[in-house]
């Protein structure tokens, strides 16, 4: 017999495929995520999760099936994941890294280029039936030509974004918590201190890790710090940014534009007051979707969720310390 798995999604078939033909799949057909508690329910009589994102994984979860072997989940974050528990219940939790990096980057200037100048805007002008003319003072934005790109974050996807920075001129900053000095030297980033980058940067584009430390890394005190008329894009996780201190930054006109990729919640509510703001762009968390990367996604989530039930070392694991315990 094949080792029952829940699916919590309909992935690209390049995982899918090899996921129904190694395992018996149960695969949720809705397209929203299954309720916790169905959840629950789902993984009790399985050896295998691929989960998404929008899948919390905590302790009860785990706690509901000691025979579940793996959680593969389809992202290359994995917040939504307790980590620590899984580790303690010996099971290991794989992610997907590295494929959605150009993706990602692509996306996250496409944001930057957007937001300075006012696309999403000119096209709802057109539509709206008010272009009459060209006007000298109409929809101006900001340069990106040797303006200044301060990166928070300065991993695949942090590096990647700078690299395409540089076909434009632009000056680099970046923070860490650790220098890289070969991508210094390769893309012609200087890494600064949080206090130095918010204070000269043009841009700010956020490519960290949700955790403890960055979430509401930027609230009212950081935003205060960073130049005026700048402008915030977050491609990472929603809940770095306290969302009520960038309505007032954006409001009163501290910063220029944001542009979001991710907000806390998602989806966003239709009653959240950014939506009122013509200069915050927000898109539904579509920075990997393209055909390549999501296809790439799901079949690294599939080998990963295998490669668990037959009791081999993930590729890609994010707890590669369970290996010690067992």
């Amino acid at each position: 017999m094949k080792p029952k798995v829940f699916v919590s999604r309909i992935i690209p078939d390049q995982g899918l495929e090899l996921v129904r033909q190694a395992c018996d799949a149960e695969i949720w057909q809705d397209e929203m995520p299954p309720p916790h508690e169905v959840l629950l329910e789902k993984i009790r009589d399985k050896v295998g999760l691929l989960s998404l994102l929008t899948d919390r994984t905590d302790a009860a979860l785990l706690d509901a099936n000691p025979q579940l072997r793996v959680v593969s989940n389809m992202a290359v974050g994995y917040d939504n994941i307790d980590i620590k528990a899984a580790t303690e219940r010996g099971v290991p939790v794989g992610n997907t890294p590295g494929v959605l990096t150009e993706a990602t980057a692509d996306f996250a200037f496409a944001l930057l280029m957007a937001s300075a100048r006012n696309i999403v805007q000119g096209a709802d002008y057109v539509r709206a039936g008010k272009w009459k003319t060209w006007g000298p003072k109409l929809l101006l934005g900001a340069d990106l030509a040797g303006a200044t790109l301060g990166l928070i974050g300065f991993g695949r996807i942090g590096q990647a974004v700078a690299q395409r920075a540089r076909g434009f001129n632009m000056r680099i900053l970046y923070n860490d918590l650790r220098r890289v000095p070969e991508a210094e030297k390769t893309i012609g980033a200087s890494f600064v201190d949080l206090d130095t980058l918010l204070k000269e940067s043009d841009f700010v584009s956020i490519h960290t890790d949700l955790n403890a430390q960055s979430r509401h890394l930027f609230n009212a005190a950081t935003f205060a710090k960073m130049k005026r008329g700048a402008i915030l894009i977050n491609t990472a996780r929603g809940p770095i940014v306290d969302q009520t201190a960038l309505y007032d930054a954006l409001r009163n006109g501290h910063l220029r534009a944001a542009a979001l990729d991710v907000t806390d919640p998602e989806p966003l509510p239709m009653d959240n007051p950014l939506h009122t703001l013509q200069n915050c762009l927000i898109a539904p968390h579509i920075a990997s979707a393209t055909d390549n990367t999501r296809g790439k996604m799901a079949e690294m989530a599939a080998r990963n969720l295998i490669a668990g039930i037959n009791g081999e070392r993930l590729p890609t694991c994010v707890n590669p310390e369970v290996y010690d315990r067992k």
